[in-house]
């Protein structure tokens, strides 16, 4: 038997100790692991644990990201209860096996702490990685501090491995801004949190002799586009499980989560769309927006990243005049993804906001209240002018000439 922790009310954790304290409580059978910089801290602590007793499963230390990924999938096609965590280069390295995992639909749960993709090399926090994988067919959860890492965490087990989604899901925070900065966390109790997620139920085991499976099976043009629709349907109906299991964490904590977070929308004429921790950055700045020169501004952003929450993004947008997206991630020539995102799913709204794209912070790069005033501040002119008067794309916070694209 396990150890046990007697958690304090209030915990003093960064963002990995979150998601390691979330999949000790989860009683993992398998963590195939290989660490990366900035989420090497989550194995790390996750190890201790299982050294130290406080686990009863197995941790597999292996060459490579993409056996790691390997590892949990072999672990979970046997039965087991699998996550692991990574970043950047290695969750690049794990793409392949990414696709295996979902195709399967293996409830694997993955922390990504997010982090900028080479070259040149850089270990600080941005988006390239999540957007790398974005269509991965995996369930996307974007949060925005330790607390909501280790809640999100916990939902993910819950989620994955619930009968209507046998689906993996990755969970989102930023490196080194949220990974690192320790911040008040009220945790649950090891009972509470093993009960909400609750023990896990085997599916299509390879293990279960009495009914015979096949993982990895080769499927060409005859079967391969209803397979691919199926995972994508299964992908848009977790919706509601994700809003089930969201209501659920909510009576148990008191702590609310939505698949599109809304703050001040209520008459926005404005608004921003983000994801991370540039979120709460954005709702400060908003709030002395309005404060200083009565700017209704709003911030809007994506709790769930896929399935895409398409209808609840036209919902909290429909009314706005211009809307700012901020993507933390190079776009490589092109628009940004999130703004792409929502520009999809707007294109064919009655009402359409103007619409803009900040590229701003990456490799760690500081996106500061002072920025996104600006932001807010020329996302009005747009809505004032009723088109836009400042480019489609600029570069927000970048050293030397102003650049701008589109």
């Amino acid at each position: 038997m396990a150890k046990k922790i007697e958690l304090n009310k209030v915990e003093v954790w960064d963002g990995n100790m979150a998601f390691a304290q979330a999949m000790r409580q989860a009683q993992i059978d398998v963590v195939a692991a290989y660490p990366i910089t900035p989420s090497t801290p989550t194995v790390q602590n996750y190890s201790k644990f299982l050294a130290d007793g406080y686990i009863d499963g197995e941790f597999i230390m292996v060459e490579s990201e993409h056996a790691a990924m390997s590892g949990c999938i072999g672990a979970a096609a046997a039965g087991g209860r699998v996550a692991t965590a990574t970043s950047s280069q290695g969750y690049a390295l794990m793409i392949e096996t990414l696709y295996q995992a979902s195709g399967m639909r293996l409830p694997i749960v993955l922390g990504v702490v997010n982090r900028a993709i080479a070259a040149p090399l850089n270990v600080n926090g941005d988006h390239s990685d999540m957007y790398m994988g974005r269509d991965t067919g995996w369930i996307h959860l974007a949060t925005y501090c330790p607390q909501e890492a280790y809640d999100l965490m916990l939902c993910a087990f819950k989620i994955a491995e619930h009968k209507d989604v046998r689906l993996p899901v990755q969970v989102h925070q930023d490196g080194f801004i949220c990974s690192h900065t320790a911040q008040n966390v009220s945790p649950l109790q090891d009972e509470e949190a093993y009960a909400f997620i609750g023990d896990y139920v085997e599916i299509n085991s390879m293990l279960d002799f009495q009914k015979p499976v096949t993982y990895g099976a080769q499927t060409e043009e005859p079967w391969h586009f209803e397979h691919k629709a199926k995972h994508h349907k299964a992908i848009i109906d977790s919706a509601a499980v994700i809003d089930e299991v969201f209501a659920e964490f909510e009576k148990l904590t008191g702590r609310k989560y939505n698949r599109v977070e809304k703050y001040m929308m209520e008459d926005a004429e404005i608004a921003i769309v983000a994801l991370g921790t540039t979120v709460e950055s954005a709702r400060a700045a908003a709030q002395i927006m309005r404060d200083e020169q009565g700017i209704k501004v709003g911030i809007v952003s994506p709790r769930v990243f896929r399935p895409f929450p398409k209808d609840l993004i036209v919902d909290a947008l429909k009314d706005v005049k211009a809307v700012a997206t901020m993507d933390r991630s190079s776009p490589g020539g092109a628009l940004g993804m999130l703004f792409n995102e929502i520009s999809g799913a707007m294109i064919n709204c009655e009402k359409r906001p103007l619409l803009s794209n900040y590229i701003y912070g990456l490799g760690g790069r500081d996106m500061t209240i002072k920025d996104l005033k600006e932001i807010i501040a020329e996302t009005k002119a747009n809505a004032d002018a009723g088109k836009l008067v400042t480019p489609t794309q600029q570069f927000s916070g970048l050293r030397g000439p102003k650049l701008s694209f589109f």
